[in-house]
């Protein structure tokens, strides 16, 4: 029995939540995960997984192991790429995760020229409107936007983004503006669900946010179609500065509310804390970082 084999496998199998999905992901038929999970808890003398038709559960003794697996395999890893010269050389592959439009239209671009400067690295990004897991998912580096927890991961930080008000001139010059976040009752609104409620937009009130009424002419799930509405005068929208920065450079939207707006978000980019970081990380945070922070300074007027 390949015991770091069976490691990976019985990882997998955590992460997947089932021998099934586990063997999907690794390209194995469901019987050979089964055996070798067996194998490893014949080996060992413990069972490890409390297994039903749905899901698998660890028991206690795959609890200690699982966590040991992962610091073996991590060192391995680590190992691995020293040896093949990671640590000494850029070169390899990276996973970058970000936010879905601030991934495509700022990190991209960065990313490409990293690739050309670098002809030895690789990068798979992960574009995900969620928080995605840096060890569970092993992923290199993850670009954050908002208040980080207190954790073991490194963070640099980028710059700040807002939130932000904002209709094209046509609709102003037919609806006037809002000047006070109460006026916005009496406007037509463009409601986007990932920053808001759909029936109310949120506002500071000292220490506080306190929820201010809208009327919601069409209510859409991204950004862009947000934006793209607003642009052609349904109604005012709230979104983050980075998404409209170029719309309001070619006066295609104007802000409003700007004295009424909730603090600055933090954006920033955090890694798993560890001892060396692999040149190619190295590399390409020494790369990005001023380039982010350049288009962070940039902010719209």
């Amino acid at each position: 029995m390949d015991r770091f084999d069976a490691m990976s496998v019985l990882l997998t199998v955590v992460e997947a939540g089932s021998l099934s999905a586990a063997g999907r992901k690794l390209g194995l038929p469901l019987s050979t995960v089964s055996r070798r999970i067996a194998d490893l808890e014949t080996h060992l003398g413990a069972r490890l997984l409390i297994r039903s038709n749905r899901k698998v559960n660890l028991t206690e003794a795959g609890r200690s192991y699982v966590a040991a697996s992962k610091r073996i395999l991590s060192d391995l890893a680590d190992a691995e790429r020293a040896a093949a010269g990671e640590y000494s050389s850029v070169r390899g592959e990276m996973v970058i995760t970000a936010p879905v439009v601030f991934g495509r239209l700022h990190l991209l671009p960065v990313i490409t020229a990293f690739l050309q400067r670098y002809p030895e690295t690789s990068i798979r990004l992960v574009l995900a409107d969620r928080i995605v897991h840096l060890v569970d998912d092993h992923v290199d580096l993850a670009l954050r936007i908002g208040t980080l927890p207190d954790s073991s991961l490194v963070a640099v930080k980028l710059g700040e983004i807002r939130r932000m008000v904002c209709g094209s001139p046509d609709y102003f010059a037919r609806r006037g503006q809002p000047l006070v976040p109460e006026d916005l009752q009496d406007h037509e609104c463009v409601t986007f669900t990932g920053l808001d409620t759909g029936d109310s937009w949120f506002f500071p009130e000292g220490k506080l946010e306190r929820p201010v009424p809208v009327r919601s002419r069409l209510a859409v799930n991204t950004a862009e179609a947000a934006i793209d509405a607003a642009i052609s005068g349904v109604g005012l929208t709230r979104v983050l500065s980075y998404q409209i920065a170029a719309a309001l450079r070619a006066n295609q939207l104007h802000a409003v509310l700007e004295a009424h707006e909730p603090p600055p978000v933090p954006v920033s980019l955090v890694y798993s804390e560890q001892g060396m970081l692999p040149r190619k990380l190295r590399a390409f945070l020494d790369f990005a970082v001023p380039r982010v922070r350049a288009v962070l300074r940039d902010k719209p007027e």
